[in-house]
């Protein structure tokens, strides 16, 4: 679980988007955040709470 993230943060999730890749970048922070695909581009957005369960590092602060 991790806690440290801000806009345009690039994180590795625990599950591979179909697409192949596991990095997302953070767009949007609130109750819920939103984040994008670096592989496809796909933008998703996630409630805080399964977002930081489901994210395993911090790939890039931005």
């Amino acid at each position: 679980m991790i806690k440290e993230y801000e806009l345009g943060t690039v994180v590795q999730m625990k599950k591979q988007h179909p697409c192949g890749s596991y990095q997302w970048e953070v767009t949007r922070l609130g109750a819920d955040i939103k984040i994008k695909c670096l592989g496809c581009e796909r933008i998703v957005m996630l409630p805080r709470s399964k977002f930081e369960k489901d994210a395993k590092k911090v790939i890039e602060q931005k």
